[in-house]
């Protein structure tokens, strides 16, 4: 596996699986499975409904705690200092861990900053190894570190070959955010893994366009945290990392950014 560093020096997989919509027996075996081939980031949230599912998977995989990097999010439900503080211990009791490595604010909202406050507290108290935000563009994203006191280390956004975010990424990068990308395969819509680019770069390296367009965003240094419910599938979004794009390939790819998002509801915050 292979880590991003984030602000704090703690180590991020740039791989890892993404559990939204995934409940129940499916998601705890999906979990298990996925731990037990070589995953070590899951990435849950609060809004998924499905922290107690996760948690069992991690408990059925047999993965020791050291070896897995868990993240959650708080989402507007827990909209002011207390209730955020109170959901943080209420995801660690779901989950059945003592920290997580990584706690989110889902979304922008107008208690944000007491919201993650909350966070901050937890993050000294050792509740959680690093903190961030998710779904935040460059005007709030802006306007939110001049605020808060812990620099996010993250901020999980959706990215994909449709939508790119360079000069984005390059502006968090040099504040010391780390970009993750969500739906990095963009759910599937306009059937991105055949896409004839990244199909034609696939046949040279024996890979899918699905893991193409995965390598083309870790290869930036943006970890990627798609979701599957297949085996088969969850191995292929894990070997990614033995062959590189070169200059001329990423710049192909760089051609289809179409610079807007595939999910309108994002627009709303």
């Amino acid at each position: 596996m292979t880590f991003l560093k984030l602000n704090n020096g703690i180590q991020m997989p740039l791989s890892g699986l993404g559990t939204w919509d995934l409940n129940g027996e499916e998601c705890i075996d999906t979990v298990a499975t996925a731990l037990q081939n070589g995953y070590q980031l899951i990435d849950t949230a609060q809004m998924y409904g499905n922290e107690q599912a996760v948690g069992a998977g991690i408990k059925k995989s047999g993965v020791k705690r050291d070896r897995l990097f868990l993240t959650t999010k708080l989402y507007r439900r827990n909209n002011s200092y207390n209730k955020a503080k109170s959901a943080i211990d209420e995801s660690l009791k779901k989950l059945n861990v003592d920290y997580v490595d990584l706690l989110l604010l889902h979304e922008p909202h107008s208690q944000e900053l007491e919201m993650y406050r909350a966070l901050e507290e937890a993050y000294r108290a050792g509740k959680a190894r690093a903190i961030g935000i998710s779904n935040y563009d460059k005007d709030r994203y802006v306007q939110f570190i001049e605020k808060c006191d812990v620099l996010p280390a993250v901020n999980q956004l959706e990215a994909h070959v449709y939508y790119q975010k360079w000069a984005y990424q390059e502006f968090m990068n040099e504040q010391g955010t780390q970009m993750q990308a969500w739906s990095p395969l963009a759910q599937g819509i306009d059937r991105i893994a055949e896409l004839p680019v990244l199909k034609d770069i696939g046949m040279k390296y024996q890979k899918s366009g699905a893991q193409v367009a995965l390598r083309f965003l870790v290869q930036r240094g943006i970890s990627v945290i798609p979701k599957s419910r297949h085996r088969e599938r969850l191995l292929e979004n894990l070997a990614i990392y033995d062959f590189n794009l070169s200059n001329e390939e990423m710049n192909q790819i760089k051609k289809i950014d179409r610079n807007d998002t595939l999910f309108p509801w994002t627009k709303a915050f």
